[in-house]
């Protein structure tokens, strides 16, 4: 299922966090939104799941608007992992999980046969089955990450949306994950601060920075040296990875203190 953001447009406080976004992750893709910290990824993801309505624009999943949708039917579609996914009650990871399933049931129904094993499969492969009694505040916070990516896989959606989802992970879970993203056939939009791991994940990365899409397109299309000083302000060397061939960048600090310089024209049209 497409997931197509058109013209999408939050202002908050007088202030426009998204200026005019216009973004589609076509059916199975796993599209990246990178930029710099404030520069709107956030905001959008927020419009995508329904945390907030924008000022102007439409969301699309499908044919649908999604503002025309019911919870429910929009819960069945869209799955997402926040940054501020907390979780106030000390239940059992597999009871966490098994509230993916919520949007497919109808009041207090029980778990049937087949949503239990959705949620053993999910509970297997984000390899958590060990913790399935543990209490979740009890765990660490890369434990935790896994457990809400789980419940959200378990509502079976046709688009996730993931705002950081790396965020208390180390190396190897990261890597896990990501790869795992990439096999899954979901349509995935994510945000992702390292950009090393944005090429490698990603089949396009779309780059924004101060609420207005800069660029889009494949990372080798997107990710040149010019374009991340221009928006992050950092002098990058992009090498071919050894491996893959996906886009690498080897950083060098600007100065202490320097801004970014400005976008040049072509970066900017």
């Amino acid at each position: 299922m497409d997931l197509t953001l058109d013209g999408l447009t939050v202002v908050t406080d007088g202030r426009a966090l998204v200026r005019e976004l216009s973004l589609r992750v076509s059916s199975g893709q796993v599209v990246g939104l990178v930029g710099p910290n404030g520069s709107g990824k956030s905001t959008a993801l927020r419009c995508v799941y329904r945390a907030l309505r924008p000022t102007s624009g439409v969301v699309r999943v499908g044919a649908d608007d999604l503002a025309d949708l019911s919870a429910r039917r929009g819960a069945q579609l869209v799955a997402a992992l926040t940054q501020d996914g907390m979780v106030e009650l000390d239940f059992t990871v597999e009871e966490v999980v098994a509230l993916g399933r919520a949007p497919h049931l109808r009041g207090a129904q029980a778990l049937g046969r087949r949503e239990r094993e959705l949620c053993a499969r999910a509970l297997e492969q984000l390899g958590i089955a060990h913790l399935a009694r543990r209490g979740i505040l009890g765990l660490s916070g890369g434990e935790r990450q896994r457990v809400l990516v789980a419940r959200a896989l378990v509502q079976e959606p046709r688009i996730l949306v993931l705002d950081e989802p790396t965020n208390h992970l180390d190396l190897r879970h990261q890597i896990e994950l990501l790869s795992f993203l990439r096999g899954a056939g979901l349509t995935v939009l994510v945000v992702l601060h390292d950009l090393n791991l944005a090429a490698a994940a990603c089949d396009r990365l779309a780059v924004l920075s101060e609420g207005r899409l800069v660029r889009s397109g494949t990372p080798a299309e997107v990710l040149t040296a010019e374009l991340v000083e221009g928006v992050f302000g950092v002098r990058a060397e992009v090498v071919a990875h050894p491996l893959t061939g996906d886009p690498q960048l080897l950083y060098a600090l600007t100065d202490t203190g320097k801004r970014p310089a400005p976008l040049p024209r072509s970066l900017t049209s």
